[in-house]
């Protein structure tokens, strides 16, 4: 049975990216100087405006502003006659309680003497996802997608293409039979250029430069469809032509239309938020399951509640395609393999260091430099199940 699955990717000078971009910069900030700071910071960027707020809780004030205008020029924005507010405040109280003593420290169980003295930042459901399809065991339609908008981004800054700005996206449909890819269906790419840069030139070296080195594993064929800016025009870009808010991106910044989202997004968030550290943790925990054979497909779904250290649920699903056990049998092995609370998380993937902005534009998965890509727990795995 022939399927089809689509993911996008876009580029650092889009304006939801763009304010991604900001809040992990204001977040690394904090975290430069303080590793205990609670931070969940928005950004909206709109036409000649733009906005920080959330909560902050540091012993570090960050020059917010200063932090902008850096990120702004380093995507290659003007800064001048950009109008910048902040609306900060620190963290509830009633939040910081609850992160700072979990309900099993409060109660005085045992277990809270390990790893269990923090709390979730919050309620909610994070999804990890790992395939044994690519290197990187991503769906091939991500990985696809953020080559070429990384492409597209390289030929900008390095002016291998001329006359490209920085807004931009990429979009890829991969033709799917018997749950394996086939072919390339359709490629569409959208990016911005300067007044003077003619749509023909322009297709031509996008084509050249960024789709022929970007798709080289999985060339399109004489049926692919390739469309480069199929609006026409693509002149006023950035937060002059759209508004852009922190967090919309969630399928950019994960698996695109193949995998759930629990929901919760990611930039602006320290790792007390179990949003971001939890689907860390579930992508750690499914990559990990992919590597050491167990299944050649695998989901892990975590869900939290405020207060807790313990997840209230650890679910794995296979999809049929698990060789040890079954799925139940394998969620069974999770926690006997992997800590999960929010403080075992923060602890051994080392999430209080400022690494966020990197994470914060061609997505936060597959890339060898995050620690959640190791694959380093593939032999506790297999010992824990045989």
């Amino acid at each position: 049975m022939k399927r089809f699955y689509t993911a996008e990717a876009v580029t650092e000078g889009h304006p939801d990216k763009l304010c991604d971009l900001i809040a992990d910069s204001i977040l690394d900030a904090c975290l430069r100087e303080d590793r205990a700071s609670k931070v969940a910071c928005e950004v909206l960027a709109t036409k000649g405006n733009l906005l920080v707020a959330g909560e902050i809780t540091s012993g570090y004030e960050p020059y917010v502003f200063e932090i902008v205008r850096q990120v702004l020029e380093e995507v290659g924005y003007p800064t001048e006659g950009v109008q910048m507010d902040a609306l900060i405040h620190q963290q509830s109280p009633d939040i910081a309680g609850a992160v700072a003593c979990s309900k099993e420290k409060r109660a005085g169980l045992p277990a809270a003497q390990d790893g269990f003295d923090a709390g979730a930042g919050d309620q909610g459901v994070m999804i990890g996802y790992a395939c044994n399809e690519t290197p990187q065991l991503l769906p091939l339609p991500v990985v696809l997608a953020n080559r070429i908008v990384r492409e597209l981004s390289a030929c900008r800054r390095s002016g291998y293409i001329d006359g490209i700005l920085p807004d931009g996206k990429a979009q890829v449909t991969v033709e799917y039979e018997e749950g394996h890819p086939t072919r390339l269906d359709s490629v569409v790419v959208s990016c911005q250029h300067r007044e003077d840069k003619t749509c023909k030139k322009l297709e031509q070296e996008i084509r050249e430069k960024v789709l022929k080195p970007a798709l080289r594993f999985l060339p399109p064929d004489e049926d692919t469809k390739i469309l480069i800016n199929p609006s026409g025009r693509f002149v006023c870009g950035g937060m002059d032509a759209d508004t852009g808010l922190t967090g919309r991106k969630l399928m950019v910044d994960t698996y695109g239309s193949m995998v759930p989202h629990g929901g919760g997004a990611f930039s602006g968030k320290d790792c007390s938020k179990v949003d971001r550290s939890g689907a860390y943790m579930a992508r750690y925990i499914a990559k990990n399951m992919v590597a050491a054979g167990l299944a050649k497909r695998c989901q892990i779904s975590l869900a939290y509640a405020i207060g807790v250290a313990e997840p209230v649920m650890v679910q794995v699903d296979t999809f049929g395609t698990g060789t040890a056990c079954a799925d139940d049998c394998l969620a069974a092995a999770v926690p006997l393999v992997f800590g999960l609370t929010p403080a075992q998380i923060r602890e051994h993937l080392h999430l209080d260091r400022p690494i966020y902005k990197q994470t914060a534009v061609f997505g936060h998965f597959g890339r060898k430099e995050f620690p959640w890509e190791r694959t380093d727990k593939v032999r506790q795995l297999r010992d824990a199940l045989l």
